[in-house]
């Protein structure tokens, strides 16, 4: 990046499950980007904010030192605005963990710490699904099911502790005990380790479907996207799978409907990519259980794809510097 390239932008770090990503961002486009494992860097909480700081400080280098503020966003729970991680669910030793002002200390700039989910609903808000809404609910739908808000135009935060939390809504009265205390969490059902685990039990009771042959009989290579395949191959099973999942997530969101009725509705993660088969169903159940008058909220997919938590934090960091946080 030639100097002066990266006026008005500023920098971003998403942490996600699988990879950890860096970027100068200006809007929504992101002008240069560093990606690396997260895996090289879970084994200890130091590791991990080494690793961050390490990319981040390439990128302020290569931005020229126009870089004052950094945005960073944890897939866990985070105390905002103090920057304290309580847990986190892919780095299981993470606990109150003070990252903001550490990182502040080998960076030397101001850091702005999140939740993924938050700083994903805040870039689809800004520029993607979610743009013009004045009241919206983000879900990701991957390993485990986050959520955001938007009210009043506002991202919703609060003090206490997590918000937006709809993986953790029950479904019903009873169900499996979740890893939050609660029972029956949405998250226990529709998470992409419960849909496999569930497909593979029912093709070793004896269901039919294609998904045997795709994987070669060798049920432990089932993924989502091999769901996915099948279900463009016609498989009734596969087909059900994501219905039966689309259901009560829009249970739930008919919940969350009637609670804050939203402009609209977005979802996004890993799972959203099934697409039809698990956007109609979910469109369909808001729309029977919602409460009159609020049942033709849009259910729209998201638009930004993997790169809505970097460019999530780095607007995390630009309100920092707009004095808006």
């Amino acid at each position: 990046m030639r100097a002066g390239g990266s006026a008005g932008a500023t920098l971003g770090i998403d942490v996600g499950g699988t990879f950890l990503k860096a970027g100068i961002v200006r809007g929504a486009r992101i002008l240069r980007q560093q990606v690396e494992a997260t895996a090289r860097f879970s084994s200890s909480p130091g590791a991990m904010e080494a690793g961050i700081a390490r990319l981040a400080q390439e990128l302020m280098v290569a931005a020229d030192g126009r870089i004052r503020v950094v945005g960073v966003g944890i897939p866990g729970l985070v105390l905002y605005p103090a920057g304290v991680v309580q847990s986190c669910a892919n780095l299981p030793r993470w606990r109150n963990i003070p990252l903001r002002v550490r990182l502040e200390r080998r960076l030397g700039v101001r850091v702005r710490l999140d939740n993924d989910v938050n700083l994903m609903t805040l870039a689809e808000w800004r520029y993607g699904a979610g743009r013009g809404a004045e009241n919206l609910v983000c879900v990701t739908l991957g390993t485990g099911v986050g959520g955001g808000l938007v009210l009043g135009g506002r991202l919703y935060r609060s003090r206490r502790g997590p918000s937006g939390e709809i993986g953790h809504v029950a479904v019903g009265e009873l169900g499996p005990r979740c890893s939050c205390g609660g029972q029956g969490c949405l998250e226990r059902y529709v998470g992409n380790r419960e849909v496999v685990r569930s497909v593979r039990a029912r093709l070793r009771a004896g269901a039919r479907s294609r998904i045997r042959e795709l994987v070669g009989g060798r049920l432990e290579r089932i993924t989502p996207e091999v769901i996915d395949q099948a279900c463009t191959l016609g498989d009734r099973f596969a087909q059900r799978i994501w219905e039966e999942a689309g259901q009560k997530i829009g249970l739930v969101l008919a919940k969350v409907v009637n609670l804050v009725s939203p402009d609209r509705i977005v979802i996004g993660g890993g799972i959203a990519k099934a697409g039809k088969w698990l956007l109609g169903p979910i469109r369909e159940t808001v729309r029977r259980r919602a409460m009159r008058g609020l049942r033709a909220v849009p259910v729209v997919p998201a638009r930004l794809g993997s790169s809505a938590g970097m460019i999530g934090a780095a607007l995390l960091a630009r309100e920092a510097l707009e004095g808006c946080d």
